[in-house]
């Protein structure tokens, strides 16, 4: 064989191999590399639970706060496959389960008046939120964030908020704080809100409605009614869930603009898709409307929801990095804060008129 042919002959087999595909991981290699950041995460909401329980401290708080103080932990290389996993899997799946709570039925009887002033409500956090970030030089996108995290559900809202805008519209940082902030204002609300109503000599009709449309996360929205009373804890339940019904069609409204900014001309019909865990999201909740589900099966979701929110918290947190959101100031919180004051006072002057 002369050089040229060997020449030639070893070039083909170089671009045979370059042009053959990458060798497939198995199962079991991927869990190897996703298990570092989960089994990590783990721990850190294992101890989030913990001081929650003995402390009563809210979880999610506690897991934003050990994950910002666990930030540190992303120089491994190791972890970073298993954070990024359940930063992202963990929180969808945690929307999906938490349509297992919300039924068709549930809304329906709130009655007509009260959800379109709780409509109003939500639409006057929203409104605040993105004005105060307009001032304060933020973006329209953080704007959404924080009035949608307050105007919903909090922190679960959020992140599913976060899932559609991305890190290019907003930072790891500025999404930390958000998250930080709204939890912070959910449980200073459970603590302020129902001696506010007894203050205001509300009934138990106005107090659940206050409590339930005002307060940003599930658990703190639910426990300040029952603090009130036990007709008030029901009625805030009914209302906080119609609020969190509402999580589908505020994604997608958001999804849409989104996908306007981005400014690629996509067709208005794939414009209209929902990211695939709302539209989960929404079938659970229509086959909860039309299934029975036993209070058992009911409460194990409830808590399966809780916990896989929590592992997505925690690790959004540990891949934040501190020091820049203790660089944001105070003008970063600030749609957050107006959003939940607009809320509050637009609560309280709709159960004075209407309840």
């Amino acid at each position: 064989m002369t050089p040229d042919h060997a020449g030639d002959l070893y070039g083909e087999i170089f671009l045979a191999q370059q042009d053959a595909p990458a060798p497939r991981r198995s199962r079991i290699d991927e869990w190897k590399l996703l298990w570092p950041g989960f089994a990590v995460c783990a721990i850190a909401s294992i101890a989030a639970a913990w001081l929650s329980e003995h402390y009563g401290a809210p979880i999610i708080l506690m897991g934003l706060l050990i994950g910002l103080a666990l930030n540190f932990i992303t120089s491994e290389p190791r972890v970073n496959p298993g954070l990024d996993f359940v930063s992202k899997g963990c929180l969808r799946w945690g929307i999906v389960v938490l349509g297992t709570q919300v039924t068709i039925a549930q809304i329906g009887g709130l009655g007509p008046v009260p959800f379109l002033a709780l409509l109003m409500v939500m639409a006057a956090a929203m409104g605040a939120a993105l004005l105060v970030a307009r001032l304060t030089g933020a973006t329209t996108a953080i704007g959404l964030l924080a009035g949608g995290a307050t105007a919903i559900c909090g922190a679960s809202a959020a992140l599913a908020l976060f899932g559609v805008l991305g890190p290019k519209r907003v930072s790891q940082a500025q999404f930390a704080l958000t998250l930080v902030v709204v939890s912070m204002a959910s449980a200073l609300a459970m603590s302020f809100y129902p001696p506010l109503a007894a203050a205001l000599h509300f009934d138990d009709r106005q107090a659940g409605f206050l409590i339930g449309a005002s307060i940003h996360d599930v658990a703190q929205a639910i426990g300040g009614g029952y603090a009130f009373s036990d007709t008030a804890g029901s009625y805030a339940t009914i209302v906080k869930l119609s609020r969190v019904a509402l999580l589908a069609p505020v994604v997608t409204v958001v999804s849409i603009w989104a996908a306007d900014d981005d400014g690629r001309g996509r067709h208005w019909i794939r414009k209209l898709a929902l990211p695939w865990f709302i539209a989960l999201f929404l079938v659970v909740v229509v086959l909860n409307s039309m299934i029975a589900v036993p209070p058992v099966v009911a409460k194990f979701c409830l808590t399966l929801s809780k916990a896989l929110l929590l592992l997505a918290v925690t690790a959004t947190a540990m891949r934040s990095r501190l020091d820049l959101v203790m660089q944001m100031g105070w003008r970063a919180a600030m749609p957050v804060v107006a959003a939940t004051v607009a809320s509050l006072l637009v609560a309280i002057a709709f159960s004075m008129m209407i309840l």
